[in-house]
């Protein structure tokens, strides 16, 4: 018992970083796609970001994973964590077929939907 309760705290603020490390690429992204159109490699960057998010996306559930089995947490960040990762592949897929009806707006949920998350896990 007394593993479980000393491994809570590191694996929330894991979970925490991650979140934080998610909330802070998909900004990026934002700040990327206004380069993309003004800056002749501007594509390179967004493209290399899209790829670095869904990474930072997959460790996000691997945190929360870790937070909820062995840190006796609650499995509700799993299912925003996998959602989160499902939305990104999503993107991602968008991006690359040019679906920019789609890419845009998805984007711009996926921004909020990051920073409400950031801010309620914080607490």
């Amino acid at each position: 018992m007394t593993t479980q309760t000393t491994a809570r705290p590191a694996n929330l603020k894991l979970l925490r970083a991650s979140v934080a490390l998610q909330t802070a690429a998909v900004f990026l992204q934002s700040v990327t796609s206004g380069l993309m159109m003004t800056l002749p490699y501007g594509h390179v960057l967004h493209s290399a970001g899209s790829y670095t998010l869904w990474v930072v996306t997959v460790v996000h559930v691997v945190a929360a994973v870790l937070a909820w089995r062995p840190g006796g947490g609650s499995p509700q960040s799993i299912w925003f964590a996998a959602g989160f990762l499902a939305l990104i592949t999503a993107q991602v897929y968008s991006g690359l077929f040019h679906l920019t009806a789609l890419h845009v707006p998805l984007a711009a949920a996926l921004l909020v939907a990051s920073v409400v998350y950031l801010f309620k896990i914080r607490r």
